[in-house]
């Protein structure tokens, strides 16, 4: 549906508009309809005042006639008035539709009276029938708007989110999309009934006195300059509204998300700080905003009263003058007060309009952003895996200044587990990042099973990959659900071999709910540890070809460490194993340790090889162990082998 919406990005007001137009192109013939609609509503609507006008006239004119004398024509009875020197008298009945003697024509009045009415019903009706069309294609619209944010949230490289705050990027797709639909919804149907008004009043108002109809046009380029002036204004308070408000949400989403942490660190009042420092900034922003719009109503009104007043002097002195009948005068007094509602109903819109493009304009940046690399699908790999992983020459850098992974080679044999150990910031993390293509690669290759990644689809070389993460993340739902979400076909056996492997099931069977037990939204009903075997347990029943442990244990107790290495080596068997590790503890059984520094890998081997060579390897451990010990344990090593 959004095929056709221009892809550049929006940068001010008009841009962004006709693009927010833009995505009601698809749905034309519905906006055609709606528009046709709006049409015969006004149509109806601004011709029933000439209607009753002519009542009035009926009226006015019966009351004049019922004091005339019955025994002498109309003519006669102005020729009478002229010749008595009444000349204004005489071209007012001159002007007017009367029988001298008769009364009130209340046939004819009823007859009148009854079709402005049925004019005013049926303009009402089509009006319903306008907002509910529009309705549906403005939620139509918005359904596929936030689809399409859903599918490029999917679509952005993690780069993205590195380098924005989560609370913006959900402000975006959600606060601004909400935003969008109100102004489409709100100001788009008010907007284009106004228009259709404006105009269908003025072309009548010009049928029944061009005079009086210049008199009150002139308001419109007043009203228009006014409008100008002020909505430009609005327009970038409106726009630094709608950042403040991203900027806002970022701060409480980080202190929502980082309470404990705030809390231990006594920076309570720091980050009430910073929050009062953003809402300030927002509220004067918002404030600002609707000040200036709201600017915009009383000034054209202002200019409407001063355009009215001058109707009405004009158009008494042509009725007094005969230049035109009582009822078309009151006909254009009414014209006028409705011509002044439409363009003040505008101005009311111009509010909403402006904080709508606004939002678009914020929704299409994210829309605009650069996405992950497209992919070059061009092989498949089988059901199973072998899981031979190797690097070729892998250059990567997270900016072009700042080189991290430079010319990197090694190979992870099938069914090894391979141990990436280093300081903080050496890169270890990254590399398995590089394994499940978050980041892309300035230059070399990685291959699984001799098939370049890149010639993969995402999802299939995922799909191949069980990972644990440091940072243990449980969804909403029972524990049962947590576990099968690894692989959501999996069978009941299935979940629960996993979670024994994984000693889950040691601590959910005491719970009062076992495997229904729900997790809360931030998974504070069991313990760092328990999320984390659980994301193990999640792995597990993957059952993927390789598997990538980032610090896996490191909410676990020590006790609780030793049971799930078990299990792990376990899991290890028949894969390759990627196991990221501080504690050097937990990958003395590895079967290649990678040691990184600075991008590069500056040893590796065995535990054992690694200790005896007394580099950096053996530098880590020494940091770890007291140095006697370490000692100890090389000799015992070196003993080992060579016996």
């Amino acid at each position: 549906m959004f095929g056709d919406v221009p892809a550049k990005k929006a940068k001010n007001f008009w841009p962004s508009a006709k693009r927010l137009m833009g995505l009601l192109k698809p749905e034309a013939m519905g906006i055609y309809l709606v528009v046709g609609l709006v049409v015969v509503s006004v149509v109806l609507n601004v011709i029933a005042p000439k209607i009753l006008g002519q009542a009035m006239d009926v009226i006015f004119g019966g009351v004049i006639g019922k004091q005339l004398p019955a025994d002498a024509s109309k003519d006669q009875v102005v020729e009478g008035l002229r010749a008595q020197g009444n000349n204004n008298f005489a071209d007012m009945l001159a002007k007017m539709d009367l029988v001298p003697g008769a009364g009130i024509d209340f046939q004819k009045l009823t007859m009148l009276i009854s079709i402005v009415l049925v004019m005013y019903f049926v303009a009402n009706i089509f009006l319903w029938l306008q907002g509910y069309v529009l309705n549906r294609i403005v939620m139509k619209v918005i359904r596929e708007l936030r689809d399409r944010t859903e599918e490029k949230l999917n679509r952005l490289p993690l780069n993205y989110f590195d380098t924005r705050q989560r609370g913006d990027v959900l402000s975006r797709v959600t606060n601004d999309v909400d935003n969008v639909q109100q102004g489409l919804q709100q100001a788009f149907a008010q907007l284009v009934s106004s228009v259709l008004t404006v105009i269908g009043i003025a072309i009548m108002m010009f049928i029944v006195s061009w005079q009086l109809a210049l008199i009150a046009l002139i308001a419109l380029p007043l009203s228009g300059v006014a409008a100008g002036i002020i909505g430009a204004r609005s327009q970038k308070l409106f726009a630094a509204q709608w950042k403040n408000t991203g900027d806002l949400n970022g701060q409480i989403e980080e202190s929502f998300s980082g309470h404990d942490l705030v809390r231990v660190f006594g920076r309570d009042e720091d980050m009430f700080k910073n929050f009062e420092e953003k809402n300030e900034s927002l509220y004067k922003a918002s404030f600002g905003a609707q000040f200036v719009s709201g600017m915009i109503f009383p000034v054209m009104q202002f200019i409407s009263y001063l355009s009215y007043v001058g109707i009405a002097v004009v158009g008494g002195l042509r009725v007094a003058s005969g230049s035109m009948s009582l009822g078309d005068a009151t006909a254009f007094i009414q014209y006028s007060r409705e011509f002044s509602q439409p363009l003040g109903q505008m101005a009311g819109m111009a509010n909403m309009l402006q904080s709508g493009v606004a939002s678009a304009e914020r929704v299409f940046e994210f829309l605009d952003a650069d996405e992950q690399d497209p992919e070059t699908v061009t092989e498949k790999l089988p059901a199973k895996t072998d899981g031979h992983v190797e690097f070729k020459n892998v250059s990567f850098s997270y900016s072009q200044d700042k080189p991290l992974i430079e010319n990197l080679s090694f190979n992870a044999e099938p069914g090894h587990t391979v141990a990436i150990v280093g300081p903080t910031g050496a890169g270890k993390t990254t590399l398995v990042n590089l394994v499940m293509r978050f980041y892309e690669l300035n230059s070399g290759a990685i291959t699984l099973d001799g098939v370049d990644v890149t010639h993969l689809s995402r999802a299939e070389l995922r799909s191949k990959v069980g990972m644990v993460l440091q940072d243990a993340w449980l969804f909403g739902g029972t524990i049962y659900d947590n576990i099968k979400y690894g692989q959501l076909d999996a069978t009941e056996a299935e979940v629960m071999a996993a979670a024994e492997a994984t000693f889950v099931d040691r601590f959910v069977r005491a719970l009062p709910d076992g495997y229904n037990t729900i997790i809360d939204e931030e998974g504070n009903n069991v313990s760092a540890g328990e999320k984390q075997l659980i994301t193990i347990a999640r792995a597990f029943v993957a059952n993927p070809s390789l598997l990538i442990l980032d610090e896996a244990t490191s909410s676990v107790d020590t006790r609780t460490e030793l049971l799930v290495q078990k299990s792990m080596a376990a899991l290890r068997t028949d894969r390759t194993s990627f196991v990221i590790a501080h504690r050097l503890s937990t990958i003395r059984d590895a079967d290649t340790i990678l040691v990184m520094e600075n991008g590069k890998i500056v040893e590796q081997g065995n535990h054992t090889v690694l200790l005896a060579a007394k580099g950096a390897y053996y530098r880590l451990y020494m940091s770890q162990f007291a140095g006697a010990d370490v000692e100890d344990e090389v000799v015992d090593d070196s003993t080992a082998v060579r016996s």
